[in-house]
């Protein structure tokens, strides 16, 4: 199988860089062909600006959306943007491997999002319309791959707990996980998280080793997040609400989870 990991730290000699070390030559040594997006490395650029576009008319106000649409249409990517959708197409499974900083994604990863996930490519793909609302959130261009995420943190694993003071995991992974993952159609596995990572001595790296090893093989074999899709008819359209009776009692980011 064919796998991306786009990885995003800044230290070659940190946990993180070290993790995705292992992970790269655990499935290669499966028999996995590899490719890693290290964003750092690549000095990629992260912001979504007009400079996305080999060719567009300077006097027109920029419209994320419209010219990135534009762009891709007509191939005027950048080669670093084309080169990622390449991957992606590519990819039978992506990782996106990074660090927890305030509570989401780096930086730089979420500009790897905004600029990758071009219009037509990721997003506004498919019928929208009063029945259809766009190919989307379990079908589109990414369906039929499958897409995990591994995740450190320095806080206590009680801190992102059902109670904790940082709030659950589950729901500050929601974003990411439904609506960049989910959205374009990837199936979404459980995240590999490691917690408290400045308390690591060589007993514990070679437990979440081993942890993650496990996790690496079963990649194929393991049961995908069962968050809901749109066009099933648990929602209705094109209001895009859970109709009345589906998980009547939740509320929030638990309600869209079967």
């Amino acid at each position: 199988m064919n796998v991306l990991l786009v990885y995003a730290h800044p230290e070659p000699r940190s946990l993180n860089g070290s993790l995705k070390d292992f992970s790269v030559k655990r499935l290669e040594d499966a028999g996995h062909v590899v490719q890693v997006s290290d964003l750092y490395a690549m000095k990629w650029k992260a912001s979504l600006d007009t400079c996305d576009s080999t060719h567009r008319q300077s006097n027109m106000p920029f419209d994320p959306s419209l010219d990135s649409k534009h762009a891709f249409e007509n191939g005027l990517q950048t080669k670093d943007i084309a080169l990622e959708q390449d991957k992606l197409v590519w990819a039978d499974a992506v990782i996106l491997q990074f660090p927890l900083w305030w509570f989401s994604m780096p930086a730089i990863l979420k500009g790897w999002v905004e600029r990758v996930y071009a219009y037509g490519f990721a997003y506004g793909v498919g019928e929208h319309s009063d029945a259809r609302w766009g190919d989307r959130y379990g079908e589109g261009t990414m369906a039929g791959k499958r897409a995990m995420l591994i995740v450190t943190a320095g806080g206590w694993e009680p801190h992102y707990g059902p109670r904790g003071i940082n709030g659950p995991i589950d729901d500050l992974l929601f974003p990411i996980q439904h609506g960049i993952l989910y959205y374009p159609g990837f199936d979404v596995l459980p995240p590999f998280m490691i917690y408290r990572t400045g308390r690591i001595d060589e007993a514990r790296y070679s437990k979440i080793c081993d942890s993650l090893g496990q996790r690496l093989d079963a990649l194929w074999k393991t049961a995908p997040i069962s968050f809901r899709p749109q066009n099933a008819g648990a929602y209705e359209i094109p209001e895009l609400t859970l109709r009345p009776d589906i998980a009547p009692d939740e509320r929030g980011f638990a309600a869209h989870i079967a």
